[in-house]
């Protein structure tokens, strides 16, 4: 058996891959490994419970709730809520652990489920192990049973609605000012912030229209959301508005539209954000931190502000690992995740929407004035489906293809090569100056991946 987790948790497709006595295992494998963590005399430990509306969803948390209850962890089930509300929820109630159940951007028939340590933290790689061994050691063939409590000692579960108001009254209590005269449109991407996103805006004062916001179990990322921006793009310009927010399935990524329909990714969001921050004396060290996938253009205007900027693999654990290693206020992705560290253990797409939308409505700027502080150099991205991913650092040819490519590129590009954490493809990035030069890299370098790799 290969390693079930990926840099964000457990994910496959629901039923095959992850199924109900899978859930169920790792549940109980969890209680047992963070459970004892904060273990004392008399300690019942508490795990909060949530998910994102997939249809999948709902056997997968039965089983979740089942397996830990059994192991004798208390259970509360905050219902369909953004993975950053189960963080916050895990934090502020002081329960010894978190279970999210999402696919987070994935198509609707996968899912996945994510586990935060006390605090509302990711997992650090050794607690996932640990999680793993425990797992392994008991569904092996002729393995003893787990030690399971009765009577008493068993867990207990029950709902806990009042996580809903909780959650959105932090996100609207931190924001530096109101949103009053904003237009924005929100596209929910039917996923898990379809009540709490337009609640949350519009308590700050937003004048708020929404897409994406009906979610039936089957539709979420439909066409929709982060990864489809096209509905948003009309949306905003059909209704005359200041910009558009769109979330992905379990709304811990954030992008955005301006006015004009334009694109403003997570870079752009984050130069915005970095900016506004060191104005309010809230960016640490004057830092910024981000991934290897971060557009070069991102890198030059925080060299040209005076910010500085520290680079980490892909994948926002390992930025908040940065941040959290040394004291850093403010980091993300290009696709989308921002984590605001001071109000979030973990990305938060509502909250990052918040904040760009504050900075608009305290500077009197567009949208697109303020993600005008950065050019993005053309950056061209293909999935290469089907492949060996596992190889991608070892297999020579690919070595051999991207050195030609970095030198045909000069000092003016780069070429990244990564297999993806969370689904089976390898993704080859290509930047350069020219658009064209971009594509034709790239899709040569794709080639190479499918034939060597396929």
């Amino acid at each position: 058996m290969g390693r079930l987790f990926g840099t964000d948790g457990v994910r496959g497709v629901a039923g095959v891959d992850l199924t109900a006595e899978l859930a169920l295992g790792l549940s109980v494998a969890a209680a047992h490994v963070l459970g004892e963590l904060g273990s004392r005399p008399g300690h019942r430990p508490t795990a909060v419970v949530g998910r994102d509306p997939r249809a999948s969803g709902e056997f997968l948390e039965a089983a979740v709730v089942a397996g830990l209850a059994s192991a004798g962890v208390d259970v509360l089930k905050v219902g369909v809520l953004p993975t950053p509300a189960v963080a916050h929820l895990t934090g502020t109630l002081g329960a010894d652990f978190g279970v999210m159940l999402s696919a987070s951007h994935n198509a609707m028939p996968d899912n996945g489920i994510k586990f935060f340590a006390r605090g509302g933290h990711k997992l650090a790689d050794e607690l996932e192990d640990r999680i793993e061994a425990q797992y392994q050691r008991h569904t092996e063939p002729g393995a003893p049973d787990w030690d399971r409590p009765t009577g008493a000692r068993v867990g207990r579960v029950r709902d806990y609605d009042e996580g809903y108001d909780q959650y959105v009254a932090h996100l609207v209590g931190v924001l530096p000012n109101r949103l009053d005269g904003l237009k924005i449109v929100l596209d929910e991407a039917h996923g898990a912030a379809a009540r709490v996103s337009p609640d949350a805006f519009a308590r700050a004062g937003a004048d708020v229209i929404t897409i994406g916001a009906d979610p039936d179990g089957l539709n979420i990322n439909d066409g929709c959301g982060s990864t489809h921006l096209a509905k948003l793009q009309a949306a905003v310009v059909e209704q005359g508005a200041d910009f558009g927010i769109a979330h992905d399935g379990d709304a811990d990524r954030c992008l955005a539209v301006d006015a004009e329909g334009r694109e403003v990714d997570g870079d752009q969001i984050l130069a915005v954000l970095a900016l506004s921050m060191r104005e309010h004396g809230t960016l640490r060290k004057n830092t910024v931190v981000a991934t290897v996938m971060s557009n070069l253009g991102f890198k030059l205007a925080m060299e040209r502000e005076g910010v500085s900027f520290v680079e980490t693999a892909v994948g926002d654990r390992y930025v908040l690992e940065q941040m959290k290693k040394e004291g850093f206020a403010l980091g993300g992705e290009q696709s989308g995740h921002v984590i605001i560290l001071d109000h979030a253990t973990t990305g938060d797409g509502t909250l990052t929407g918040l904040m760009l939308a504050a900075r608009v409505a305290q500077t009197g700027r567009s949208l697109a004035d303020l993600a005008s502080v950065m050019t993005r150099l053309p950056q061209v991205l293909i999935n290469v489906p089907d492949v060996d991913k596992s190889r991608v650092g070892s297999a020579p040819e690919l070595r051999t293809a991207v050195e030609e490519a970095e030198r045909s590129l000069g000092t003016t590009g780069r070429v990244l090569l990564r297999p993806s954490g969370t689904e089976p493809l390898v993704r080859v990035m290509v930047e350069a100056a020219d658009i064209e030069q971009a594509r034709s890299v790239a899709a040569g370098l794709a080639d190479v991946v499918k034939s060597t790799l396929g």
